[in-house]
């Protein structure tokens, strides 16, 4: 029982690291950098967001909402034709990327 409960724990931290990598990965198929910079800090336009560094809840809330069209404020409608494209466990995947990239 014990051997299994430390394999179970060693796969969950061995997978950790590739939702990292699957993040940036999905950054980069999605287009994102586009428009958010290639590592989501140096936004093509000056009041487009900068994504790196922030709360990785708050990113998946605001992806989320412009895809249902709950959010369809200011930049948002440049997203809404990418955001179907997108799935909600790759918004989460990218918004956990994003929280781990230096601002």
């Amino acid at each position: 029982m014990k051997k299994l409960i430390a394999l179970v724990i060693l796969a969950t931290l061995a997978v950790t690291p590739v939702l990292a990598a699957d993040g940036a990965k999905l950054y980069a198929e999605k287009t994102c950098g586009a428009c958010h910079g290639p590592a989501g800090n140096k936004p093509l336009m000056p009041d487009y967001p900068k994504l790196a560094g922030q709360n990785a809840k708050y990113l998946e809330k605001q992806m989320l909402d412009i895809k249902s069209g709950a959010r369809a404020n200011g930049n948002s409608a440049a997203m809404k034709g990418v955001m179907p494209l997108v799935s909600d466990a790759e918004i989460k995947d990218i918004a956990e990327y994003l929280s781990k990239v230096k601002p």
